[in-house]
């Protein structure tokens, strides 16, 4: 069957599944004040051209077929969600012709492009529900999917003046490429999608890790390593029950620990100061202590963590560092019964992009091979930046707010441009960030602009 022909059948379907939804969409949206909120500034503003606005006449003016043609949205709080897009780039999981699964030597998404955010100006996201502010949290995941269905970003002249761009494409996808976000943001971004009445797939990280987790083939306790934020949320442990319930398999023994710096660090934000060899074997030896401390207190003996969930796409950058620092401290004699001599580390990244495959195989989104202009990659690469511009901005260095402001800011003032997102460049990333991009993440490296 002709693509067109599938795409105009998805639409009727959809749109038939959201009219039917739209009124109980409604009714969730009234019962959460964030969403409301940004619902109505959202139709104060309809074409688009204010701050953290979008076009809707952007996916009502696409003709059948053109929807599968537009980019793919991947977002994070900052430069952690490229591990999930260097996935995206190099993994070969199905057939790109039949779309059944097993590798044929081209990566799954070679005829797909992308458009990456990460919103550095306010990570981490996980210290967000610890200062209180989970509603502005919210608030921050819903503009960044915004941001992927608008056209809007900023461009910094020599002279620091900002001018304001329009012509970013809209996404025909969200990927929530943060751990933290999907925890507290992604049922807000499912229920605005339907709100707005538009048909775009949004897909998260923490449900494909927990199904990589049931894979993984070995048995012993698991240890979960995020952001507090994510851990608060208890988002995995939740998440890890019900998928190996689904799968009829026994639950593992699941211990947390979040850390409130390693993915400023891994970042090279100014704020967070301590070397990074400093804070991983900190955070390691935190987990591990958590989960001695948690099994002795109701008398049970070790079960030694075997299986780490990576709860951070920044933490796949360190990988290799964080296995080091679990050997080091298996060598101290208090510890070495608790960690399992060989460990198994899950990359949500991984099963995140087998995911949006099934998903856009479902939607029939895939990308048409005939509309391609036969390059392997067409992206596009934002971030955002404090704007030292802002009436009453509070500024902890060139491009970073201070940290007392950003966690004291409340939700409703979406008319704020405290930060701006500006197109993404090597140039513009710490030394630290670049470093690890450029050993760690080939594919995203190369095709990262310079300047």
């Amino acid at each position: 069957m002709p693509l067109f022909t599938h795409q105009t059948a998805f639409r009727h379907v959809l749109s038939l599944g959201l009219a039917i939804g739209l009124a109980v969409a409604r009714l969730h949206a009234a019962a959460d004040p964030v969403l409301a909120g940004v619902d109505s500034y959202l139709r104060a503003h309809p074409a688009g051209d204010a701050a953290n606005s979008w076009s809707r006449d952007a996916y009502r003016q696409l003709a059948d077929g053109a929807l599968a043609d537009l980019p793919i949205g991947v977002f994070d709080s900052g430069i952690g969600g490229l591990t999930v897009l260097e996935a995206l780039l190099t993994t070969d999981a199905f057939n790109n012709v039949t779309h059944a699964p097993g590798a044929d030597g081209r990566p799954d998404f070679d005829q797909e492009r992308f458009i990456y955010l990460g919103d550095q100006a306010n990570m981490p996201y996980g210290n967000y529900p610890s200062s209180g502010r989970e509603d502005f949290l919210r608030e921050l995941v819903l503009k960044d999917a915004i941001f992927l269905l608008g056209q809007r970003y900023h461009v910094r002249g020599p002279d620091g003046a900002l001018t304001l761009r329009r012509d970013k494409p809209p996404v025909k996808a969200i990927v929530i490429a943060c751990n933290t976000a999907t925890a507290y943001g992604f049922e807000a971004i499912r229920e605005a999608l339907r709100e707005w009445n538009i048909p775009v797939l949004v897909v998260g990280v923490v449900e494909a890790g927990a199904r990589g987790l049931a894979q993984a083939g070995r048995g012993g306790a698991v240890g979960v390593m995020a952001t507090v934020g994510t851990c608060s949320s208890e988002v995995y442990p939740r998440t890890i029950a019900r998928t190996f319930a689904g799968a009829g398999l026994p639950e593992p023994l699941v211990s947390q620990w979040g850390s409130p710096r390693l993915a400023g660090v891994i970042e090279g934000d100014p704020a967070f100061d301590t070397p990074l060899a400093q804070q991983i074997a900190a955070d390691v030896r935190a987990l591990v202590q958590s989960h001695r401390t948690r099994l002795s207190a109701h008398g049970a003996g070790p079960q030694p963590i075997e299986r780490i969930m990576l709860g951070c796409t920044h933490y796949p950058l360190i990988t290799a560092e964080l296995d080091a620092a679990f050997t080091a401290l298996r060598g101290e004699a208090d510890f070495a019964a608790w960690i399992a001599p060989q460990r198994v580390f899950i990359n949500p990244a991984e099963w995140t992009a087998r995911e949006l495959f099934r998903e856009l195989s479902t939607a029939r989104l895939h990308r048409d091979p005939a509309r391609s202009s036969g390059t392997t990659f067409t992206g596009e690469f934002f971030l955002s930046v404090a704007n030292d511009r802002w009436p009453g901005v509070k500024l902890a260095g060139p491009g970073t707010l201070d940290t007392t402001y950003k966690y004291q800011r409340q939700p409703g003032r979406l008319d704020t441009e405290d930060t701006v997102v500006v197109p993404m460049t090597r140039t513009i990333l710490p030394d630290v960030s670049r470093r690890l991009l450029r050993e760690r993440l080939p594919a995203v490296w190369r095709r990262l602009p310079e300047s």
